[in-house]
């Protein structure tokens, strides 16, 4: 009867969408428990993970318990954001407390790449080494450094940002839909920007955190902001919780017909509503645009309602990034991957700040009355005019301690195509492909067209690259690295040439790329020289194929492929 929580969250784990598990054979590897029956059993572990509800008394009574069975050695660690690490020790020996730090896991796990590490005061560096190798090389996660302060880098930033926002929303006259409209793709942010992020999450948990940020951080210069609308309360008061609950401040109905109607609630009725996607002149712009730079500046710099919103609500978070140095982290590349691997950002907050260009951007806050945090103002003064610069290919970050640029530090793990192009490892290109070189004779040909959907360019570099490599070369990696989540290896063949080929009466045309592309991907299976796919994320049609033709894939974990026909 003890284990029934454990036992129904085991059963849920088994049947969530999408799954949680990498595979439902990995059920086995899961044993239940409860700490009344099974509280030796962690005797014979190397890491214990503690997630018990967020009381220090509780905390303090658990550790104890556990000092007294783990084995010398044993890595603890806490997934608290709430409580000081050096409280939760208290009381603890210097052992326990060599091997004990947090580690910040965000939901769902599987999917957001993003770990936070905080170091105890006393924590080992060989345990803290060994903790950050394990979380990258062998679960996958990306590696932030967090300090021991409320909710860390990515919730203290994220749900500033977002409560921010629906504040802002009801000070300028915006709707929820317009909201979401200016804080998705065009900003380089999920398809779920603000309000369906929250839905997802769910609002008790977005109210906990903000609520907890708001009682700990009283010295916060923006502590206020962390405070919910009244509207959002009174949501949390009749179970209007998100996906949980099947309505939060989006939810689908279905008509007798039984056809979807998705709708949105009104903040000041916290009635329901059918919608249409909203739309200003920025947007317009944006979509026009071809890069995510020249996107995030068509809405940052437009003069509609629309605009002026999304800059505010930008220009806020950005300052308030910057005044979190070195309080929750001592460097901006922490921040800026915290918000890219647990929020899904395409870029951080500094590299946002950087594209909308430092100077101008600074002018146009103090213009509208936006305190500038001292460090940047000196940063400008001493003629550093952004957070980060390349040279020689390698990548560099404005270090505000020693007012210096700093490289940013690469896992040896990690090969950056973008770092390689920038030294000049770029061997062939067209505007959709590119043949980089790896070194010791093996070349990387990688596709960037949206979502790397396949086009005659693409087709052609392929036969290119084979032939370049035949010459030049030992080998080729087909892959590209792109932001998103799961991203996109290649969403298959550019569906918009095709149609425009159809509209053109020029079949032909059509005709003509199916052979190009299998008379290449043909040039590949028979390639003297080894040929390894890297696909990840949706890899359909073409893409799939690529990967067919290759001597050998490796494939990341989250791998969506095969052929649309079969569904």
């Amino acid at each position: 009867a003890r284990n029934r929580i454990a036992k129904t969250g085991l059963d849920n784990l088994a049947v969530a969408r999408p799954a949680l598990l990498m595979q439902p054979k990995d059920l086995d590897l899961i044993t239940i428990g409860n700490l009344e029956d099974d509280f030796d059993r962690i005797s014979a572990c190397d890491w214990i993970i503690e997630v018990v509800v967020e009381n220090l008394t509780v905390k303090h009574q658990l550790f104890e318990r556990m000092e007294g069975v783990r084995k010398p050695g044993t890595i603890v660690s806490s997934n608290t954001s709430g409580i000081p690490l050096k409280s939760m020790s208290e009381g603890r020996s210097q052992e326990f407390k060599q091997h004990f730090l947090g580690t910040h896991f965000f939901n769902p796990v599987r999917y957001m790449k993003l770990l936070e590490i905080i170091p105890g005061e006393e924590t080992h560096r060989d345990v803290l080494d060994f903790m950050a190798d394990f979380g990258e090389r062998i679960l996958g996660k990306g590696i932030v450094w967090a300090k021991d302060t409320p909710n860390f880098v990515g919730n203290r930033i994220g749900i500033h940002g977002m409560v921010k926002a629906m504040k802002l929303m009801l000070e300028e006259g915006l709707s929820i839909t317009e909201v979401d409209a200016l804080f998705g793709p065009v900003m380089g942010r999920p398809k779920t920007a603000m309000f369906k992020t929250a839905d997802l999450v769910g609002l008790d948990i977005l109210s906990h955190v903000a609520g907890n940020t708001y009682e700990l951080v009283t010295d916060d210069e923006d502590r206020d902001s962390f405070q919910i609308p009244e509207f959002v309360t009174r949501m949390l008061k009749n179970n209007l919780l998100g996906k949980k609950t099947q309505g939060g401040f989006y939810k689908t109905d279905l008509t007798p017909e039984w056809q979807k109607i998705r709708k949105v609630i009104d903040p000041a009725t916290l009635e329901y509503a059918a919608y249409e996607a909203p739309d200003f002149p920025c947007l317009t712009e944006a979509r026009k645009a071809k890069t995510l730079s020249d996107k995030i500046n068509a809405v940052m710099y437009g003069t509609d309602n629309g605009a002026r919103f999304a800059w505010k609500a930008v220009a806020g978070n950005l300052v308030y990034s910057a005044n979190r140095i070195p309080e929750i982290s001592d460097t901006i590349v922490e921040i800026d991957n915290a918000m890219k691997w647990g929020f899904n950002f395409e870029m951080g907050p500094f590299e946002t700040w950087d594209t909308i260009d430092l100077v101008k951007s600074v002018e146009k806050m103090k213009e509208d009355g936006f305190i500038i945090p001292e460090k940047i103002s000196n940063m400008l003064a001493a003629g550093h005019t952004s957070f980060y610069k390349t040279e020689n290919g390698r990548r560099f970050f404005y270090d505000f301690t020693s007012a210096a640029y700093k490289p940013v530090q690469v896992s040896a793990n990690i090969i950056s195509l973008a770092g390689l192009k920038a030294d000049g490892k770029t061997v062939q290109s067209n505007e959709y492909a590119s043949l980089v070189d790896l070194g010791d004779g093996v070349f990387c040909l990688e596709f960037h067209s949206k979502m790397n959907s396949l086009n005659q360019d693409i087709i052609q570099a392929i036969h290119s690259s084979i032939d370049y490599v035949d010459t030049h070369g030992a080998g080729l990696v087909i892959g590209n690295q792109g932001g998103g989540m799961p991203g996109a290896f290649s969403a298959g063949a550019d569906l918009a040439a095709v149609r425009q080929a159809v509209t053109e009466n020029h079949l032909e045309e059509i005709e003509q790329m199916i052979k190009d592309l299998q008379y290449g991907l043909l040039k590949a299976r028979y390639a003297p020289f080894p040929v390894v796919a890297a696909p990840y994320g949706m890899t359909l049609g073409g893409g799939c194929e690529v990967c067919l033709a290759s001597d050998r894939v490796v494939a990341h974990s989250d791998l969506f492929m095969g052929q649309v026909e079969f569904g």
